[in-house]
């Protein structure tokens, strides 16, 4: 059963929002797409600065391996200091196939 991740979050105060996006896509492409299971992934960003991450997985055994080891890896780090850590919002979700 596949699993739909979703994170939304805001940027660290005064973080360059043009930077990010560069960050973002190089962590995309060296730590998720490369781990098993990865589906797919999305980045969004509302009008007032919210960000949102939607990511796929095939199985949550896939999805929570690479959650319980991303905090830590080192192609996640330059990802992770530009977040406010404070405004994380995760959520999980089962996918319902039509």
């Amino acid at each position: 059963m596949a699993i739909v991740e979703t994170i939304r979050f805001r940027l660290v105060e005064g973080f360059d929002e043009a930077k990010f996006r560069e960050i973002n896509i190089r962590m995309q492409r060296e730590y998720m797409e490369p781990k098993t299971g990865f589906v797919s992934r999305q980045s969004a960003i509302s009008q007032d600065g919210e960000w949102l991450i939607i990511v796929t997985w095939a199985s949550p055994e896939a999805a929570q391996a690479v959650i319980s080891a991303f905090y830590g890896a080192p192609e996640t780090q330059d990802f992770l200091a530009a977040i406010d850590l404070s405004t994380v919002q995760p959520g999980s979700y089962t996918l319902v196939e039509h």
